[in-house]
């Protein structure tokens, strides 16, 4: 078993809570882990392509607005295990522009799948 990563996957989108947030838009940074077999050999046929994996976040995050890092990382994380059928998916949404009373680098949430 080998475990598959991409860290820092920065897409735009249009989540939140605001209707700010959901009509301009803003960036959100994606940090997924797939746990999976080993390749058979040293080509691209025999394993997971990272490329796939970067789509398939994409396709999520762009093709429904959701109010919530939490939902929205649930759908990517179910959409990873349906679509690649790893041992274990964990996906971490960060919303580096989150507006707070307070000064914050940015706010996250984590899922994981078994």
């Amino acid at each position: 078993m080998i475990a598959i990563e991409l860290h820092g996957l920065e897409l735009h989108g249009f989540h939140g809570v605001l209707g700010e947030e959901q009509r301009l838009g803003q960036p959100f940074l994606f940090d997924v882990s797939l746990d999976v077999a080993e390749p058979r050999a040293d080509r691209i046929e025999d394993a997971l392509d990272y490329r796939d994996v970067a789509a398939c976040v994409a396709e999520v995050s762009g093709g429904t607005s959701f109010q919530l890092l939490e939902s929205l990382a649930a759908a990517v994380a179910d959409e990873l295990m349906a679509r690649f059928q790893p041992a274990r998916v964990r996906v971490r949404v960060r919303k580096p522009e989150v507006r707070l009373d307070a000064p914050v680098g940015f706010s996250a949430v984590t899922v994981e799948r078994p």
